[in-house]
């Protein structure tokens, strides 16, 4: 199927929902706001049935979908952790763009431009693709949340995800996926209510796509895909979480 948000298509699957819906409850059964029994009870099923299900035994039907999200008052807007587009080439308008919204010019460059340099210079580009103004300027600027040195960054460009980037994140970021980093935001706040903010995070010498928490002086780095591990980032004393985050992946550009 493909669902529409704010007009926009994204390509989804039956399948796909199931496992983005699944990996929400269990993140809430690991955070402790939800217990399976609670969950079974809620949505009016045999506990058996939704454990199943949590460990991907078994699929939800149309009507147990709808139950399991009536239950825990979701929906899918905030089952969705991001806006995922159908992929354009490089500099070929966007379908949503061939009106009169203007287009910005958003640079593609490496994940070490990303992480260090202020400003890109032309000789760091490796590609450009074209968004409507209008799809950048939905990151109000009432929701940044910014240390003062990155206030004077540049504040959107762009990466392509290589093969490790994308298998911690699949299936909501494929290889070669091209992620928009809004490095203005680099605050753990969440961008929206109920929904988890995926990041772009310096690990070293790597830019790691994940979701974020923080807790006793170390980043929690999340993987969408169960088969990768959590990682810890600890922080020294004078540190912050600004220290890591390069910015807020704002959309992702996949080929289907």
């Amino acid at each position: 199927m493909i669902w529409f948000a704010q007009g926009k298509p994204l390509p989804m699957n039956f399948q796909d929902l199931h496992e983005l819906l699944r990996a929400e409850l269990l993140r809430r059964i690991e955070r402790g706001t939800l217990t399976r029994s609670r969950l079974a009870q809620q949505a009016g099923f045999q506990q058996a049935h939704i454990s199943n299900f949590l460990n991907k035994k078994r699929a939800l039907s149309l009507e147990g979908l709808d139950r399991v999200l009536a239950s825990q008052n979701l929906t899918i807007e905030q089952v969705l952790p991001l806006e995922i587009s159908t992929a354009q080439p490089p500099n070929a308008p966007h379908p949503a763009t061939q009106t009169s919204d203007p287009l910005e010019i958003v640079p593609v460059v490496s994940p070490s431009a990303a992480m260090d340099e202020a400003r890109i210079s032309p000789a760091a580009v490796i590609e450009t693709i074209q968004v409507s103004a209008s799809r950048l300027n939905s990151n109000h600027p009432n929701r940044v949340r910014t240390s003062t040195p990155n206030a004077q960054w540049q504040r959107f460009l762009a990466i392509r995800a290589d093969t490790q980037q994308s298998a911690a994140m699949a299936p909501l970021v494929s290889p070669g996926a091209i992620a928009v980093l809004d490095r203005h935001y680099n605050s753990l706040a969440p961008y929206r209510a109920h929904q988890p903010t995926l990041y772009a995070v310096r690990c070293g010498a790597a830019l790691l796509l994940r979701f974020v928490d923080f807790d006793e002086r170390c980043l929690i780095l999340r993987p969408y895909s169960r088969d990768f591990p959590v990682q810890l980032l600890p922080l020294a004393t004078h540190q912050t979480p600004a220290d890591y985050i390069v910015g807020r992946v704002c959309l992702v550009f996949s080929e289907l």
